[in-house]
């Protein structure tokens, strides 16, 4: 007589036991190799895009530690605990106010970035967040030439009168727009043929500060993921010995990507990281497309520049939210 032929309270009892340690094992598996591209930064081919949603992948890691311990499997269980405490220690503190946000005392600047999605978004709508929010510097992506000419009739440049314009058709086009003077106002292309404006602007009572509106190239097909790479490579790094600098703009990457860790630990803090409010969403489904929320646009300050607050907010006819920072710039010496 076979085994397939034995009575069934003969067969071998291991086998279910076996099957239910192969599926938490499978449900464990994706989670730390997740965990493993993100922490060693090697996000490559669609998982540039992917490894944006790692928020929404470290809540989804409880799933399998929790069925792993509720099933007993110890060994499974460490390796999906362990998992899911590191995927937590790389975005939970997003969420939790810095106690270092920079100096506390000195000038106070409001900065914020606006995608216009192609130019289309409503300039009323932008034009009043700066007008309720006090900003003074405003940096612009997908910056067209329709959309100068809607902000300026719709008064931006009665608030903000100094800019520098580059724009374009399409999403490659950039803005700075300032309350003050802006000294040696230029834009540069970057490797994937965005453009980028800046320029040094000098309140009154502050030091020189230069602003840039950042636009690395999306990775949004695989074309432009050497493009986006090289793009964001190639952003300023700060310089402690030289002028601050405030990098604002549509970034394309997350706190997850390790590319734009590399830039802020040049000497840059993220504002919203810094406040508590780095998990709010900027991009998505703003526009109607079912994607979940992440955080792609950014206000990097030099760390000698402090940051006091920061808020988000939507923009009729665009697919980006709107990101506003409250920042204490160093007195003038």
């Amino acid at each position: 007589m076979t085994i397939t032929d034995a009575p069934a309270e003969t067969r071998p009892a291991h086998r279910p036991r076996l099957t239910r340690t192969l599926l938490i094992w499978l449900l464990v598996v994706p989670a730390v190799v997740w965990f493993v591209i993100r922490a060693f930064g090697l996000e490559g081919g669609r998982m540039i895009q992917g490894i944006a949603f790692t928020p929404y992948v470290a809540l989804w890691s409880l799933i399998p530690a929790l069925v792993a311990l509720l099933a007993r499997r110890w060994g499974a269980a460490a390796v999906a605990v362990l998992t899911a405490f590191g995927l937590a220690m790389g975005v939970v503190p997003r969420a939790l106010p810095n106690l270092d946000r920079g100096p506390a005392d000195g000038v106070t600047l409001t900065v914020m970035t606006a995608n216009l999605l192609f130019g289309g978004a409503d300039p009323a709508a932008v034009v009043r967040l700066v007008r309720e929010n006090d900003v003074a510097v405003l940096a612009v992506q997908e910056f067209t030439e329709p959309a100068r000419d809607g902000l300026r009739a719709a008064g931006l440049e009665e608030l903000l009168p100094h800019h520098e314009f580059a724009a374009e058709p399409g999403a490659s086009g950039s803005g700075l727009y300032s309350r003050f003077p802006i000294t040696a106002p230029a834009s540069h292309r970057t490797d994937g043929g965005f453009l980028q404006s800046y320029g040094t602007i000098t309140p009154p009572g502050a030091g020189p500060v230069l602003v840039e509106s950042v636009h690395p190239l999306a990775p949004a097909v695989p074309e432009s993921f050497g493009g986006w790479r090289s793009d964001l490579a190639g952003q300023p790094a700060a310089d402690p010995e030289g002028t601050p600098r405030i990098l604002v703009g549509d970034f394309n990457a997350t706190l997850d990507h390790k590319l734009l860790r590399d830039l802020i630990k040049t000497g840059y803090r993220d504002a919203a990281e810094t406040t508590g409010e780095g998990l709010i969403g900027t991009w998505g489904p703003y526009d109607g497309d079912l994607i979940p929320p992440v955080t792609i646009d950014h206000v990097l300050v030099d760390e000698r520049i402090g940051v006091r607050d920061i808020s988000v907010h939507g923009v009729k006819n665009s697919d980006h939210r709107a990101v506003v920072a409250a920042l204490t710039l160093p007195e003038a010496k």
